[in-house]
């Protein structure tokens, strides 16, 4: 099978490209490799300049012994990582510059450092230098099959090339062989080594996988195909159908017909292989339409569930669109329903049926019955306004006793027609005004007035005169056909104006959904004020079987009296099912069609708008669990390091200690002693940090708030830490601060711990401590290194050791959690954690309370 691109372009042709031919396998060892150099020898054998630019043998004997005869242009060696791996000299092919370039494996990945990153990038610069290349591929390889090979065969293919590349080839090439027939040259060693071959039949080679795979590859040739056939048609306009493949177009009218005849149209589509099924909808353009939104949502879902595909049409002639439509897509097939209009209806206009059968042509219509067929299309009466019926019944009575009064004082005129005519305006005009039942009463009046005083013999209703009966027929038919007019008018502009407000409605709601601050509550308002209703709620369920429950509502309470006094019922005016697990629920009154119609658009919002706020939800959760989870990674990482220190020095010391067999001098074993306790103090600091930073990171801490003297709370921090004892300047204050004493200490010992680490030998560390208005300041003044403005946020992520020095004699080294926690502590009763520069050098860690009061 071979799919050929249309005709080029003069542009195309201008720029003298060379031209692309895939030679696509469904599985490796089907033949692609041969058949390409088969081919190469063919156009060398016709003078053509053909090279090899690349080939894989993979070891195959008839496929090298085919490469004799042809010129191979030498590959170029790429180092990577100690091995050297060879690829396609694109260089050296293009300054050899042949007609025709050999070029196996698409998909190919290049090794690093190559001018492209795949072989099909390679490709492409030959073809733009106007060398035509002939290439292989594998079905798996394609982007867009990547997912389902791997689904079928259990296997996902590293190397890809994007549909894009194969689609734009001038030829598309199947190289097809049955499953048998490729097992078979498996087992004759023909594809890869004896050792392999048991493995590969039993896994990927397996009969079932190539065959889904060799369909895979004929139905994506089908396609290129099918689009090459496509562009053919446009190009040489030509409208007729060709039947090529089984596309089935349902035709819709939005009843309740739909489903019968969708379920049709998918039984004739899948009677045979690669059959589609197009669903179609025609809305009228002036948006003036009478249909089920239900009915055809649920269509709509049938259609997508039989993988088929729902289209909604515009256009004045449901019939004229259908077969556009139809042919567009050269469909063989239109299933369309037998009309819903009785036969009085039909005798006004054709159905929609029996005009898509008439102008079908060579496509093959189903003209499907139902149970609905023939019953009629009610049109319910729009009623005019009650004073304009008003003044019509009072015209119907007034304007023919008048021109009768008129014409029987004027001598002259009752001997004509004028009498006659004038009565007949007169019904007229009542029709515009008043509609049917009027337009009769001022017919039948005018004509008896007439008959009666003014057509002999006078004061008399006997009619002599077979004229005077059709002069009151035409009166009634005129007021009859008027009337009508009217009622079609009245109906029509309460349409349009339904229409426009639903229009205005959802522009409304589209608005109002754009806002990215919009909740389900908001939008709920919007439907409450839109409908005037007192309550509106929207109900789910997890299954179909289970009972409603309100998941938002807006509004008054059920039972609960409103404005007027009387309570609410608890029954809701208005029910509305969005689908099998949510809906609406309104309370104050009935909503007629239309407005439902409305009201699924509004329900289709907040249906959405409740998966948003749970997709949010999930994704919130999955970045607190990822950051937990990299956090747990790197808590392990850092104690599988840090506490090995602590814990061999203290092995280390007690073993000295408890041996019998050395002896040792006073000085010695307290030397021992004293690093068993500052290894042991080392490891109480490191896994009090560490139990700290799981709390900060599991739960948040529950500040107990009181009032305290913040120099008593830095002291009690720095007393607890024996090792920098004379090594901090503590100044003195009264000042008050409202906070968690214990949260605090433990802030303040951490930021003291970290400055003491960088502050130079023989210089202490200063604490200080600023009031300014609501707020106490502790500052901790180190003289180190410090920290640039660019970094500094970073000092405070867990496990962070910006320039830390290398440990010094009695100041313990960290996990670099001492920050992380000071500052998770810091926040959770209510402070700021914040570094600045220390003047002539260093960093100022200022420590900002809330005072107490």
């Amino acid at each position: 099978m071979t799919a050929t691109a249309g005709p080029r372009s003069p542009r195309d042709l201008g720029r003298l490209r060379g031209e692309l031919r895939v030679l696509l396998g469904a599985a490796p060892g089907v033949g692609k490799t041969y058949a390409m150099l088969d081919e190469g020898h063919r156009r060398a054998a016709r003078g053509t300049d053909v090279v090899v630019a690349v080939v894989e043998t993979h070891g195959r004997r008839r496929t090298a012994e085919r490469l004799e005869g042809l010129e191979v242009v030498p590959r170029r060696s790429v180092e990577h990582r100690g091995t050297v791996l060879e690829e396609m000299d694109v260089d050296a092919v293009l300054a050899r510059r042949p007609q025709v370039a050999l070029v196996d494996e698409l998909a190919h990945t290049n090794a690093p450092g190559s001018r492209h990153r795949r072989r099909c990038g390679d490709v492409e610069e030959l073809l733009a230098a106007g060398i035509s290349v002939i290439t292989t591929v594998n079905v798996q390889h394609l982007e867009s099959l990547n997912d389902v090979v791997a689904s079928i065969t259990g296997v996902r293919q590293q190397e890809t090339v994007p549909d894009s590349v194969v689609r734009a080839a001038d030829q598309v090439e199947l190289v097809d062989m049955a499953p048998e027939a490729l097992r078979r040259r498996l087992l004759h060693g023909n594809v890869y080594p004896p050792e392999r071959v048991e493995a590969t039949l039993s896994s990927y080679f397996r009969p079932g996988n190539l065959a889904a795979l060799r369909e895979l590859a004929l139905l994506w040739v089908a396609d290129r195909v099918d689009a090459a056939l496509a562009l053919y048609r446009d190009e040489h306009a030509i409208a007729a159908s060709w039947p090529t493949r089984d596309r089935v177009v349902v035709a819709l009218s939005g009843g309740p017909e739909g489903a019968d005849l969708v379920r049709r149209g998918a039984r004739i589509a899948g009677k045979g292989a690669g059959g589609e099924l197009h669903a179609v909808f025609v809305a009228r353009s002036d948006g003036l339409v009478e249909r089920d939104p239900r009915a055809l949502a649920e269509q709509r879902r049938l259609v997508e569930d039989l993988d088929g595909s729902f289209h909604t049409l515009t256009g004045e002639d449901p019939a004229e669109a259908v077969l556009d439509y139809a042919r567009s897509v050269n469909a063989t097939t239109v299933v369309v329903g037998q009309s819903r209009r009785s036969r009085w209806q039909s005798l006004l206009r054709a159905p929609v049926s029996q005009r898509i059968v008439a102008g079908s042509g060579d496509i093959d219509c189903h003209l499907v019955t139902h149970r609905w067929a023939g019953r009629g299309q009610r049109t319910v009466p729009v009623p005019l306004s009650l004073p304009r019926r008003v003044v019509a019944y009072v015209l119907a009575v007034v304007l023919p006793v008048a021109l009768t009064a008129l014409f029987a004082l004027t001598p002259g005129w009752t001997e004509h027609e004028v009498p006659l005519l004038t009565q007949l305006a007169a019904t007229v005009l009542v029709a515009l005004v008043g509609g049917l039942l009027p337009a009769v009463l001022a017919a039948v009046v005018g004509n008896l007035l007439v008959n009666f005083w003014l057509v002999e013999p006078r004061l008399s209703l006997t009619v002599a005169d077979s004229r005077d009966v059709l002069s009151l027929l035409v009166f009634l038919l005129v007021g009859l056909a008027v009337s009508s007019v009217v009622q079609a008018a009245a109906r029509r502009t309460r349409e349009a104006a339904a229409a426009r407000a639903e229009a205005d409605t959802l522009l409304a709601l589209t608005r109002h959904g754009l806002a990215t601050d919009a909740s389900v509550a908001s939008l709920l308002e919007q439907v409450r004020d839109t409908f005037s209703q007192h309550r509106v709620e929207l109900r789910v369920r997890d299954v179909p079987t289970a009972p409603w429950r309100v998941e938002h509502a807006v509004g008054e309470e059920v039972g609960a009296g409103g404005p007027d006094g009387q309570d609410r019922p608890d029954r809701p005016d208005t029910e509305l099912p969005l689908d099998d697990l949510s809906g609406f629920a309104l309370y104050g009154r009935g909503l007629t069609a239309s407005e439902q119609r409305v009201l699924t658009a509004f329900g289709i919002q907040a249906v959405v708008r409740m998966e948003r706020r749970e997709l949010a939800e999930t994704a919130a959760q999955a970045d607190t669990l990822a950051a937990r989870s990299a956090f747990q990674t790197a808590l392990l990482a850092a104690v599988s390091h840090d506490l090995r220190t602590p814990l061999a020095a203290i092995k280390t010391g007690l073993s000295g200690l408890v041996d019998e067999d050395v002896e040792l001098d006073p000085a010695t074993r307290r030397e021992l002693l004293l690093v068993v306790q500052r290894s042991a103090e080392r490891l109480e600091r490191l896994v009090a940090n560490l139990l700290d930073m799981t709390r900060i990171q599991m739960t948040s801490p529950a500040p107990e708030l009181d009032a305290v003297l913040v120099d008593e709370v830095v002291r009690a921090a720095v007393h607890a830490l024996p090792h920098v004892a004379g090594r901090v300047e503590l100044a003195r204050s009264e000042l008050l601060v409202r906070t968690d004493p214990g949260l605090v200490e433990r802030v303040v010992a951490n930021v003291v711990d970290n400055a003491v680490r960088h502050q130079p030998e023989g210089s202490p560390v200063e604490v200080r401590y600023e009031a300014d208005g609501d707020r106490v300041r502790v500052l901790v003044v180190d003289r180190g290194p410090g920290i640039s403005r660019e970094r500094r946020e970073q000092v405070f992520q867990p496990f962070q050791r910006l320039g830390d020095r290398p440990a010094r004699a009695g100041v313990p080294e960290g996990l670099g959690l001492g920050l992380a926690v000071a500052s998770g502590f810091a926040a959770s009763v209510g402070a700021t954690l914040t570094p600045t520069d220390t003047p002539g050098g260093g960093l100022t860690m200022v420590i900002d309370l809330p005072a107490a009061r």
